[in-house]
């Protein structure tokens, strides 16, 4: 039966259309900037600092006013 229903699905791919360029850029072509203005940081926090200290760091380290941290960074 799950193969059945499987078979009668369609996978639809619009490869036509190109984003239009007055509405971003690619990724490698982000000037310094605009990755720190509206970039994220992917961090693995180590067991110690606090979320606190590491945002802090990262203040200081990036020389940004603003640096904010979604959700825990507690390590276990």
């Amino acid at each position: 039966m799950y193969l059945k229903t499987l078979e009668k699905r369609e996978v639809f791919i619009k490869d036509e259309d190109e984003t239009d360029p007055r509405y971003g850029k690619r990724p490698e072509e982000r000037s310094i900037e605009e990755l720190l203005k509206y970039g994220t940081i992917n961090l693995d926090k180590p067991v110690g600092p606090s979320s606190h200290e590491i945002v802090a760091w990262l203040k200081r380290l990036l020389g940004q006013r603003k640096v904010a941290h979604a959700g825990t960074l507690e390590g276990y």
